[in-house]
């Protein structure tokens, strides 16, 4: 078991004033089988805001707020104090095989994570490697350990290649980018070929020698879980199963599903400058 403190701060600075601003956060770390979150507080400047917290549709914490009130920036700082206690080797045994996995039962039950997404679509070129992963592979579990192996072999976590609005198909071209294209493609060689799969957002502590009390640098993080009689998670940027590092935050259908903090003002003439700090630190 791991107890982190997560710290994250996002700041909005405008050209001119703001009359109205309507938000949606998606900050605050989930409580699940493998995580308890122990404390978590979400504050705003200005604090001038309404707010009103609820889950989405996918089981994700929301805080909708809006500020009627004029300013020239807006700054949403989550704080959370989490215990993650993640199953030891979550190998897949037992899984189901191809005819099991297609079931009408099956795909209903997780039907949400079955279509592809404009995120996750996939060229012919993908399309065609997914497809032969799947004549090769004896199981489902075999194929999605062939599309991780594929995508640690040909794609390279590069900064900056790549944007918010990036599809899986556009990222394998490049063969470069970060977590939120891996995931992307990822899902979309698995939907292809039949296996239900979702985007997961996080955090990662990115120091495994960082002692206890120590605060580093962290990261925004996704990965992905797919389906196999349950879900299993894999961290297809850093090419390992989760981690007791890792902090779950959201789960969707990609990126649009899970988007940290969005939302839109009246007037402002633009953003002058963002910035976006996480902190992370183990604690006893």
């Amino acid at each position: 078991m791991t107890r982190l403190k997560i710290d994250h701060v996002t700041r909005y600075d405008y050209n001119d004033n703001v009359s109205k601003s309507y938000n949606e956060a998606r900050m605050t770390p989930l409580t699940d089988d493998e995580q308890v979150v122990l404390e978590a507080e979400l504050t705003l400047s200005p604090g001038i805001a309404t707010v009103s917290n609820y889950r989405d549709y996918w089981g994700t914490r929301v805080a909708a707020f809006d500020i009627q009130g004029r300013h020239r920036h807006l700054e949403v700082r989550s704080s959370a104090t989490v215990e993650v206690h993640r199953r030891p080797g979550d190998e897949v045994a037992d899984g189901l095989s191809w005819a099991e996995l297609a079931t009408p039962e099956v795909l209903d039950a997780v039907s949400d994570f079955v279509p592809q997404t404009p995120l996750t679509r996939l060229g012919p070129e993908l399309e065609r490697i997914a497809e032969e992963i799947r004549r090769e592979a004896a199981d489902p579990a075999a194929a999605a350990a062939a599309i991780f192996r594929g995508i640690a072999t040909h794609m390279q976590y590069v900064p900056g290649v790549t944007g918010v609005h990036t599809d899986a198909e556009a990222a394998w071209r490049e063969a470069k980018g970060v977590c939120q294209d891996l995931a992307h493609v990822a899902l979309g060689m698995m939907r292809h070929i039949g296996i239900p799969a979702r985007y997961v957002s996080g955090y990662l502590h990115p120091d495994y020698e960082a002692g206890i009390g120590t605060t580093v640098p962290g990261e925004s993080h996704a990965w992905v879980e797919w389906w196999n009689d349950r879900w299993y998670a894999y961290d297809p940027t850093n090419h390992t199963q989760l981690t007791d590092f890792h902090v779950t935050v959201a789960r969707g259908r990609d990126y649009t599903d899970v988007t940290p903090l969005k939302g839109m003002v009246t007037g402002g003439g633009g953003t002058s400058g963002l910035q976006v700090q996480v902190e992370v630190t183990q604690t006893a």
